[in-house]
């Protein structure tokens, strides 16, 4: 019966009440031990904070070196072009509202993977040498924004 529902032993437990006398077992010092920052009111002591040693991420070896300048490019390979019809004009705008790619970045580069069955013309910021063959081989042609 609903009325009669109870949690399972042991489901629930009551919460620690601190600094409620001695004969609680959390008296006094609540549980904090004797002084130390981690005995005062208000402490927040950072993740990896070390007691003041170098932490250990800074003791680890720098490597390597990230270009501020990089730019992104979005890929598209030659398989995935073969969605387009024959003659079909290939610009990004397109891809991205086909759903070829997601974002634009820095621009598109067209890489050669796969194989392409179609003659297209396609406009892109960046070609492979494969896939600038692959597309003219077919027929088609390449075009650098």
């Amino acid at each position: 019966m609903l009325n009669q529902l109870k949690p399972t032993d042991g489901a629930r437990k009551e919460r620690k009440r601190l600094g409620r006398g001695q004969g609680s077992g959390t008296g006094k010092t609540a549980g904090k031990g004797h002084k130390g920052q981690k005995a005062r009111s208000g402490k927040t002591i950072r993740p990896g904070f070390e007691g003041g040693q170098l932490p250990f991420f800074q003791r680890l070896p720098k490597r390597g070196f990230n270009n501020i300048n990089r730019k992104e490019f979005a890929i598209v390979n030659l398989k995935d072009l073969n969605i387009f019809n024959d003659g079909d004009v290939i610009t990004p705008e397109v891809l991205l509202e086909k759903g070829v790619i997601t974002k634009l970045l820095a621009g598109v580069k067209v890489l050669g993977n796969g194989t392409l069955d179609k003659k297209v013309t396609v406009k892109a910021h960046r070609f492979s040498e494969a896939a600038k063959a692959a597309i003219e081989k077919n027929g088609g042609t390449v075009e650098v924004i």
